[in-house]
């Protein structure tokens, strides 16, 4: 849905140089919060160890929990699973639902797991679960979280008029204000609540407020993003983001964060073993939650996607995440990208250095064997 008028003209407007100097590529030491749903799946935790053992390029001033779910599959997953086991003719109605689900209904049938048994947290279970994984993370590293981890939101954005307060909203909001000749950079690894409730409650945190923010398709996609779980569970915030004029830094999951893949060859070699939080990064690769939810049983072939460290990484080394400038589009409510004239520059990735990303990351880990 279109912004309203009177939220717009809340938004400061940001000069072309003041926007391109917040784009520039991060030199040196920056400050950062961390704005994750940790508890989701396995990749957050490795991006907030990388972050945690980068002491040298990030200031980290505080990791901010946002809520997750997966409620917003059950519906079309029970009616794929229905249609594929009954084995229905497939119509041009039904064919994209069954490609959406597909892979997912047949590891359930190979599992023999019934899709009505899949508990999905709530948003309100995610947030809480996110919050007390951060604190899991600081303490496998034994480095005090106290003052630096905070809870978000229990919900989504159902109203541009009605942001959410919580404590990380207001702990954005306040970074943003103590440090006003300063950039602050917020790597949202997550959904968009609680950045979008701060940027709503404060619109002024504009003038020095830096997105980093990972989802969806590239914006010259044609692709529909609905399979972007950090774009799709809160969309009024998702396009928040592309109008509000706050400087943005979109880094696409599929086709570019999608090429960060680690092997279960690779996380034995290189982070088993190293310390409490290697042996706990290990354990999390080896039973990861959504295997279980999606009747994956054999995961000695396969690969998984650490999407959540390409933020980490831009941060640390942005040739290896190779950016460009471009205009930004906005997001239609059907959840494609439209481009427009004439509208507020952003930069986009458009590739990865997959080795590089993953060899400073063992470096690093490698220290606490």
């Amino acid at each position: 849905m279109p912004i309203p008028s009177n939220i717009i003209s809340k938004f400061p407007k940001l000069s072309k140089e003041k926007l391109l100097n917040h784009l520039q590529l991060p030199v040196g030491k920056n400050k950062l919060i961390l704005d994750t749903d940790t508890a989701n799946e396995i990749d957050d935790q490795f991006a907030l160890t990388w972050a945690l053992l980068s002491k040298d390029k990030i200031d980290l001033l505080g990791v901010t929990a946002e809520p997750y779910s997966f409620q917003h599959h059950k519906e079309e997953l029970l009616e794929a699973y229905n249609l594929i086991k009954s084995n229905k003719e497939i119509t041009n109605e039904n064919n994209k639902l069954i490609m959406n689900y597909k892979s997912w209904v047949n590891g359930l049938i190979e599992s023999n797991i019934d899709p009505n048994d899949i508990y999905f947290d709530t948003p309100t279970e995610g947030v809480e679960k996110s919050y007390q994984e951060i604190i899991n993370v600081f303490a496998k590293l034994n480095i005090p979280h106290e003052g630096k981890v905070f809870k978000g939101s229990k919900t989504y954005l159902k109203d541009f008029n009605e942001p959410i307060i919580s404590e990380s909203s207001d702990f954005i909001i306040n970074t943003c204000l103590k440090y006003p000749n300063e950039k602050i950079y917020v790597c949202a690894i997550g959904c968009l609540t609680n950045i979008a409730s701060a940027i709503l409650i404060n619109p002024n945190i504009i003038n020095n407020l830096v997105v980093v923010w990972t989802s969806g398709y590239p914006t010259n996609s044609l692709n529909n993003n609905n399979n972007s779980l950090n774009l799709v569970q809160d969309v009024l915030s998702s396009q928040l983001l592309f109008e509000c004029g706050v400087a943005n830094v979109y880094l696409p999951g599929f086709n570019v964060g999608a090429q960060l893949t680690l092997s279960l060859p690779d996380v034995k070699e290189f982070i088993k073993g190293r310390g409490n939080i290697g042996n706990y990064l290990y354990h999390l690769y080896t039973n990861n939650p959504l295997h279980k939810q999606r009747g994956i049983l054999d995961q000695s072939w396969r690969t998984w996607v650490i999407w959540d460290v390409i933020n980490i990484a831009w941060m640390i080394e942005p040739s290896w995440v190779p950016t460009h400038i471009v205009n930004t589009p906005y997001l239609t409510d059907d959840l494609h990208w439209k481009q427009r004239d004439n509208s507020q520059i952003m930069r986009e990735a458009f590739g990865v250095n997959r080795d590089e990303i993953f060899y400073d990351f063992y470096k690093k880990i490698e220290m606490l064997k």
